[in-house]
């Protein structure tokens, strides 16, 4: 059987399907996957699957770990990592390579290979490059093994604010005012003096972001050009391609979707309520301090269903699969502006999309069961 036509047959001999729940990784937003997984880990329903959690450090390192959710939350400020849950200190994981086999082995420095089973499904929660960007779909669409949300493309999209923007636009879909600026452009004088011109033409306030991340890390909100390139240097910590936004005025409203047998569909809407000493929705406000996540936001029924529709646009528009949050202000002249698409969002506890779905009807544990599922359903290569 081909790769483009590989069909997972989970259960065939009456077995529950197994799947391999994969986190961490090598991208700053680590610890929010180890989060992320945690949460997973404790909701899954265990009649139901069978689960092989394996973390990835942050070397990059793929690891057996421990089934452990407590140990993998954020406590008291402090952020979980895979290389406090790993099982052995050098055992190196390894997924097939070849749709002919979706057998798993552990293999250490001091013991032959371990054979650890046949995996059915993949629920890939990694955020973030190396993981959420495409690059861990094309090892499992090479592998033909099944697995939980977009494929390669859309996940590639959806992590470059540059390319969702640009792809969003033709397809009629506000979004604000923005300037990218490249690494080879930001090493040259020449290049620096034109970038700052192009962002100055944005006003002021401006919001300096890495172009291919998340979760809020490396973000600065800028109100004074004499603090654009520090902000300029903080964000190329984490990617040397940074987006520069203009700042918007408006409410931050956030619409999950979910893909269902009959197509994709929005959730009730949720209002990010920013509070403290925080101006804007930054990785502390998020994770740390727990910023108010109204739900449902307080939203005209007209305004309510733009919103959903404009999210499910979104989504087809990237060609998504599986689940997405889609990020929007709500701007003071009452246009929706989208800000950026998350092709896996955060489940942490504390995370917008899974409480979205739980307002709409969908609890924690079928939302997935729901996800899985569609990818059991679903073949691997083309599509």
């Amino acid at each position: 059987m081909s790769i483009e036509q590989h069909s997972p047959n989970p259960g065939a001999s009456g077995a529950k399907p197994r799947v391999a729940i994969v986190f961490g990784g090598r991208s700053s937003e680590h610890a929010i996957s180890v989060s992320t997984a945690g949460s997973v880990l404790k909701a899954i329903d265990r009649t139901k699957y069978e689960v092989l959690p394996i973390g990835i450090t942050h070397e990059g390192r793929w690891a057996l770990v421990s089934d452990e959710p407590a140990r993998m939350a954020i406590t008291d400020g402090k952020l979980p990592a895979v290389s406090q849950i790993a099982e052995s200190g050098d055992g190196q994981v390894t997924l097939p390579v070849s749709p002919d086999s979706r057998e798993v082995v552990l293999a250490t420095s001091t013991e032959a290979p371990k054979a650890l089973g046949e995996v059915d499904v993949v629920l890939p929660l990694l955020h973030g490059p190396w993981g959420e960007d495409g690059t861990l779909q094309g090892m499992l669409e090479l592998s033909g093994v099944p697995y939980v949300g977009s494929g390669v493309l859309a996940s590639a999209v959806g992590m470059d604010k540059e390319f969702t923007k640009r792809i969003l636009q033709s397809h009629g879909i506000g979004v604000g005012a923005y300037t990218v600026v490249k690494s080879r452009e930001w090493e040259s004088e020449a290049g620096r003096a034109a970038a700052r011109e192009r962002i100055a033409e944005l006003g002021l306030p401006l919001f300096v972001k890495p172009c291919r991340a998340g979760s809020s890390v490396g973000i600065s909100k800028v109100k004074d050009l004499a603090d654009l390139d520090a902000a300029i240097e903080e964000a190329r910590r984490h990617d040397p391609k940074v987006i520069v936004e203009a700042g918007l005025e408006g409410r931050e409203i956030e619409c999950a979707v979910l893909e269902f047998e009959d197509g994709p569909r929005a959730s009730v809407p949720a209002e990010i309520l920013v509070g403290g000493d925080y101006e804007f929705y930054d990785f502390d406000a998020k994770y740390i301090d727990s910023s108010e996540v109204q739900i449902p936001a307080k939203l005209t029924e007209d305004e309510t269903a733009e919103i959903r529709r404009q999210a499910v646009a979104a989504f087809e528009a990237l060609g998504c699969e599986g689940l997405a949050r889609v990020d929007f202000f709500l701007l003071t002249d009452g246009r929706w502006v989208v800000n950026e698409i998350n092709t896996m969002p955060g489940f942490t506890p504390i995370s917008a999309y899974p409480k979205m779905w739980e307002a709409s009807g969908v609890g924690y544990a079928e939302l997935i069961d729901r996800l899985l599922q569609a990818a059991l359903r679903r073949s691997t290569g083309l599509r």
